[in-house]
């Protein structure tokens, strides 16, 4: 029985980043690599020498979830580690941001992580770990990134309560809660539109290299919740302090001064 690890949004960023780590440090017969862009799959191969099995699939489509499932059906393969990295974010308020935008950020961030995670659960075992990249913004409302925020606090919530059932079969999960990252397109992509101006600022932004690898370690230590960074590890005990009507007050000022 083959053993692999299972990546989405593995084409750029954080996702590209697990790969690059996991191939390194894990002993691992293969890496799933999961995302729509099938040439940013094979340029990554290139940099690897663990063997990838390349999945070009759009995960808020129903057909490409099905389409993993059946892999997993057919490979029956024991899944070490999964990395669900897919996501994306809009920032701007209801008028910046297009429904459409709106409703695919519910549907990649929130509907495809728990749909990739459960499908993939019945092939993972004891010692198995689970990392749900979720974000800072998961710790309290934010204005200009409402969606985006209450995505991530959803998954937040779904991670920590899933590492709590998950426990009689001894498989980890960790909540992975980083703030701005800057060297991956989030940020561009992020203000590609008519909300370019509603955040200015993007100090104190962690590189992904640090985050993943503070990811992995924390994974390995079995914790429930990964703040890679001095920013998020504040944020995440103010958060437990702080009415979140003084947060989003404070967060209105910083992101435009």
């Amino acid at each position: 029985m083959k053993k692999i690890a299972v990546v989405t949004g593995a084409s750029s960023g954080l996702g590209r980043e697990f790969v690059r780590q996991i191939a390194k440090e894990t002993a691992l017969d293969e890496i799933w690599v999961i995302a729509r862009r099938r040439d940013r799959l094979l340029a990554l191969e290139q940099e690897v020498t663990v063997p990838l099995r390349i999945l070009a699939l759009d995960l808020t489509d129903p057909q490409a979830l099905d389409a993993y499932s059946a892999e997993l059906r057919a490979a029956r393969p024991s899944v070490e580690l999964l990395v669900h990295a897919a996501g994306f974010g809009k920032m701007g308020d209801y008028r910046a941001i297009a429904l459409e935008d709106a409703t695919r950020m519910i549907d990649l961030n929130c509907k495809a992580a728990v749909s990739i995670t459960e499908r993939t659960l019945w092939r993972m075992h004891r010692g198995s770990r689970i990392l749900e990249i979720c974000s800072t913004a998961a710790f309290q409302p934010l204005p200009a990134l409402n969606v985006y925020a209450a995505t991530k606090s959803f998954l937040y919530h779904y991670t920590r309560a899933l590492r709590v059932e998950l426990r009689g079969r001894c498989i980890g999960v960790t909540a992975v809660c980083p703030y701005w990252i800057k060297d991956t397109e989030f940020i561009e992509n992020a203000r590609r539109h008519a909300g370019s101006d509603a955040v200015r600022h993007f100090r104190f932004a962690s590189t992904e290299r640090e985050v993943v690898a503070q990811a992995l370690a924390d994974s390995r230590q079995n914790r429930a919740v990964s703040t890679p960074g001095a920013v998020c590890s504040m944020d995440r005990i103010a958060a437990k302090i702080l009415p979140s009507s003084l947060l989003m007050e404070a967060w209105n000022w910083m992101r435009t001064k």
